[in-house]
């Protein structure tokens, strides 16, 4: 997932959005989300016309022979296992697929220029669930439903209900602020996601007799004896727990949202028809410092550095004794010849909420398509191929897209044979996987506004009053947003 992705889009956090006044106007969605500081973008008035419509007949895989469609990836395992298995498509279909791929550093500028320019250079593109609160509202992407609900356009064995209920939520809204996922237009496809939870090295917690934490209490404890004990036992240097610490918005997102949800805080709540931050409620005082303190007794010395790289590669190496972030990060690590703890990795769900709760963010990498697209018959041919049933087991099997965003795959015998070597993985994601969405509310300000809370957070772990930083956190963001 993104390391460092910061909107282009908006400068500042915009002004604050009153949807009631916005409507009451007589103002679409698109115009609504004008008032938050995306001002001299130009929103559609109305739905989009889409040209599903033209497709009909009998479905026909061969249908755009010799059609040529130019798609952007970024550089990752999920793109690999694409490129691996393109020819299949090429063949069945007889169109051309040309790719541009660019290193994650870069990726999202070259893809938001080219969106915002409205060239249309490429046809389809990777892009993450979060995303769609940005490139939705300006008109950027093709709603896919008419697409998916045309039978003339979509393969008969496509089966869109395959697909995990909370994943084709998160590509799916309404394009009004705040207003929840799961309804309005379906702006990209699920194609794999990463779900947030405790890894950690079994040999270490065996040889100490401790075992994962099942509160935030316990987590903290757990993380103390660990920096404690492990190095008396052989593993010199190894301290507790490793989580993302850097001054952006990729801090918040994994392990610290899933608990701090968990828990039962929010980021931001409608108020009177207004979306306010919430950041400084009791709930989310209480917890936040408790994370923090909780990072600086035993996480690593360098903590306001870490990135989900640093966090990856401090499990592997033995430095960590375990993580709270993307499942898939340690499944890397813990591949043969990923790392020196390769074989000695384990999953958990992550403590659970004062009421049980097992609410787990995820991140969501998916397939849209270009609004401006001179090929969307042809696009959709491909896409719906990529985010299909024989791709993505091809891509389970023979690649690393071990969070599978299909249940059948999932409950394939040949994916479960292939995770046996990763303890406690499938159990972790088939305990977790009903209660595991986006856990943000969908705004175009989210990269701002989340990497000023890492920042407040990066203070708290400093020693700073977490009310009073919190406090001072919920205003600069009403002040930037009135």
């Amino acid at each position: 997932m993104p390391r460092g992705y910061r909107s282009s889009l908006t400068d500042t956090l915009g002004r604050r959005l009153s949807r009631r006044r916005a409507l009451q106007a007589g103002l679409g969605a698109g115009a609504a989300l004008a008032m938050t500081g995306m001002a001299g973008l130009h929103f559609p008035a109305a739905a989009q016309d889409s040209a599903a419509a033209d497709v009909t007949g009998d479905f026909d895989w061969k249908r755009y022979d010799g059609a040529t469609i130019k798609v952007l990836l970024n550089e990752h395992p999920y793109s690999d296992a694409l490129k691996a298995n393109l020819q299949t498509f090429q063949d069945l279909t007889g169109i051309t697929v040309q790719q541009d791929t660019f290193p994650e550093t870069n990726y999202f500028d070259k893809l938001t220029v080219d969106l915002q320019s409205g060239q249309a250079t490429y046809d389809a593109f990777m892009l993450g669930a979060y995303m769609v609160w940005q490139y939705g509202p300006p008109g950027w992407l093709e709603d896919m439903s008419p697409w998916i609900q045309n039978a003339s356009a979509t393969n008969p064995e496509y089966d869109w209900e395959d697909v995990l209920p909370n994943l084709r939520t998160s590509d799916n809204w309404s394009l009004v602020v705040g207003e929840p996922l799961g309804s309005g237009g379906q702006y990209a496809l699920p194609w794999g996601f990463e779900a947030n939870t405790v890894s950690y090295n079994a040999e270490v917690f065996d040889k100490l007799g401790v075992k994962p934490a099942e509160t935030m209490d316990e987590l903290v404890e757990l993380a103390a004896k660990l920096t404690k004990d492990a190095p008396g036992a052989g593993y010199e240097g190894m301290y507790g727990i490793a989580t993302r610490g850097a001054r952006q918005w990729a801090t918040i997102h994994p392990g610290f949202m899933t608990q701090y949800s968990r828990e039962g805080a929010k980021d931001f709540e409608l108020q009177n028809d207004v979306l306010v931050p919430v950041m400084n409620s009791d709930i989310a005082v209480d917890f936040t410092d408790k994370w923090a303190k909780m990072m600086k007794q035993s996480g690593p010395a360098n903590w306001t550095n870490y990135y989900w790289y640093e966090v990856g590669t401090d499990l592997g190496a033995g430095k960590a004794a375990m993580i709270y972030d993307a499942d898939i990060l340690a499944y890397f690590q813990n591949q043969p010849g990923g790392s020196a703890s390769a074989g000695k990795i384990a999953w958990h769900t992550g403590p659970k909420g004062p009421d049980g709760s097992l609410l787990t963010n995820q991140w969501i990498w998916s397939l849209g398509m270009n609004a401006k697209s001179q090929n969307k018959p042809a696009t959709w041919t491909f896409l719906q191929w990529a985010t299909g049933k024989d791709h993505l087991r091809y891509a389970a099997l023979e690649g690393n897209m071990v969070d599978p965003v299909r249940r059948s795959i999932v409950d394939d015998p040949e994916f479960i044979d292939k995770m046996k070597g990763n303890q406690n993985f499938l159990e972790t994601f088939n305990a977790i996987i009903d209660d595991t969405k986006i856990l943000f509310t969908p705004q175009p300000q989210f990269f701002d506004a989340t990497t000023l809370w890492a920042g407040a957070l990066q203070e708290i772990y400093g020693g700073a009053d977490a009310k009073q930083t919190l406090d001072a956190l919920v205003e600069e963001i009403q002040q930037a947003t009135e």
